[in-house]
């Protein structure tokens, strides 16, 4: 959105210029509000599960940014003339669901017409002002940990291909639908300096977000990355999505990968993520400790993946 000129106020303070995960803006003191809006096009067959999913990706935002999310409102596309309403009605369902199960309420929404089936919310949160999170606040030595498994753009693209046995569609559903809420809630206790979370753009290009025009460089250890084990047999079948080599594209040149690294590794580094988990920068002494909390209270697969240098800066180099 280069050359537009955006409205300004003394109490943003985070907002397009930053670029982060969500906008925040200060009403006080002691209290600022996180404003986020997530929706897209369906991923699993289910509608009840669907509306899990995108509601979960809306949510996760907030989480990111160090806040708890209060409030949502729906957003609707639908082909009432395709699909009968109560495809809809199992979608909002399910939404309703899991913003229950995190504490937040319904407030109102909108929907139109399309050919295309979306759904998604406008979430709103609150956080204090000066302990919001953002994907700039990186120091060098910090460990980055990673709270949930890779690979879900990947074993998506094998069920619409028909390819994933129930018990896999099943597994990757619930890790979708999962909330990062225990995970952000653990992280609050630690000296976190940035966080993000791992959707769209794929592990890389998240990465990349926290880095670029820093002083500083990441690297990533991809043997200790968590991956969906299924997600490596597809991605050797070249069950790649779009956009995965549109990842690439974006962000190869801040990537130094090693010779020795199997392409089906490198695609899942790339592979946009639906819902993923937490991508939490963290000093480097109480890491560990965190991990093991987060694998007990939240995810067995969160892992520590690599760490913050002031070497190779502005790049992302994998051992």
């Amino acid at each position: 959105m280069c050359g537009l000129d955006f409205p300004r106020d003394e109490n943003l303070i985070i907002g397009l210029d930053q670029a982060d995960d969500a906008g925040v803006y200060r009403i006080s003191r002691d209290l600022a509000i996180i404003q986020t809006v997530d929706f897209f096009t369906p991923v699993v067959d289910d509608p009840y599960d669907f509306g899990q999913i995108a509601a979960a990706n809306a949510l996760s935002d907030v989480y990111a940014m160090g806040g708890i999310p209060k409030t949502a409102m729906n957003l609707v596309a639908f082909p009432i003339q395709q699909m009968d309403v109560s495809i809809l009605r199992r979608i909002i369902q399910g939404g309703l669901d899991k913003i229950r199960e995190a504490g937040v309420v319904l407030v109102g929404g909108h929907s139109i017409e399309d050919r295309e089936l979306k759904y998604g919310m406008s979430v709103t949160g609150f956080v204090h002002p000066e302990r919001v999170l953002t994907k700039r606040g990186l120091k060098s030595g910090d460990r980055l940990i990673l709270t949930k498994p890779l690979g879900t753009g990947i074993i998506n693209t094998a069920i619409k291909a028909g390819l994933a046995p129930p018990a896999l569609i099943t597994k990757v559903t619930r890790l979708m639908a999962e909330l990062n809420q225990k995970s952000a809630d653990i992280m609050s206790r630690y000296p976190v300096h940035a966080c993000t979370d791992i959707t769209g753009f794929g592990l890389i290009g998240h990465l990349a977000e926290m880095v670029a025009g820093s002083r500083l460089g990441l690297t990533l250890h991809y043997r200790d990355l968590p991956i969906i084990p299924e997600a490596l047999e597809y991605a050797a079948m070249g069950l790649i999505p779009k956009g995965a080599y549109n990842n690439r594209q974006f962000r190869e040149s801040m990537v130094e990968i090693p010779a020795s690294m199997d392409r089906e590794l490198q695609d899942i580094l790339y592979d946009p993520q639906t819902s993923g988990g937490l991508l939490i920068s963290v000093s480097p002494e109480p890491a560990e400790q965190l991990l093991r909390e987060l694998r007990d209270k939240s995810n067995e697969n969160a892992a520590i993946i690599g760490e913050v240098t002031g070497k190779s800066i502005g790049e992302i180099v994998i051992r």
